[in-house]
């Protein structure tokens, strides 16, 4: 299951539209997709009709974790079905969608234009294979569920081998870093900036 969202223009103009894949958290499995609505753009939307991406924020079952194989099924149907720049395609997600965000791009490195993963982390060691994707990470540094250490070991193992990432701590916020990330305009902008090579 997954919300769609398709700005109020799409389909009146001839064009590709930039998407965004987001991947909520933990607390928003299950398979009531209202839920899904709770953080991050699926909730942006919703007041904002003229949001410039198509947005596509799957939901996964309680107790199960995202996939990546899974995922990239979603992305190839959608593609498949929807007017979508496939030269600017998004992910980003919180928490266990954070993870999420990093272990997809991880898997499938040259899906993506840029990715922003949100209190998570992933493995340090295959994370090189991002070197040549904008990444822009963001966590709280009184993070008591997520440690910051997580993020911190991937932006640490990306930037020593070359990579293009982009680190905010933000100073007081504990494992909420989302509301702050997901209302500033400014990252939407950045992904906006970013096209696949």
């Amino acid at each position: 299951n997954f919300l769609l969202f398709l700005p109020e223009n799409y389909g009146k103009v001839n064009k590709k539209w930039p998407l965004i894949i987001f991947l909520h958290g933990s607390g928003e499995r299950g398979n009531n997709l209202e839920l899904v609505k709770k953080h991050g753009p699926p909730k942006i939307v919703e007041k904002q009709p003229d949001f410039p991406f198509i947005v596509v924020s799957p939901q996964i079952a309680e107790y199960s974790g995202w996939s990546s194989i899974e995922l990239n099924a979603l992305l190839d149907d959608v593609i498949a079905h929807l007017s979508v720049d496939i030269d600017r395609i998004y992910l980003t997600g919180l928490s266990m969608g954070g993870f999420g965000t990093w272990s997809f791009a991880i898997d499938y490195p040259d899906r993506f234009a840029a990715i922003a993963p949100i209190s998570g982390g992933g493995d340090s060691d295959r994370v090189c294979q991002l070197k040549n994707m904008p990444v822009w990470v963001f966590h709280g540094a009184k993070d008591n569920v997520v440690p910051i250490e997580r993020d911190k070991e991937m932006v640490d193992a990306l930037k020593e081998c070359g990579g293009n990432v982009k680190f905010t701590i933000y100073p007081d916020a504990g494992h909420d870093a989302w509301t702050e990330t997901y209302d500033n305009p400014e990252l939407y902008k950045w992904f906006l900036s970013n096209k696949k090579k």
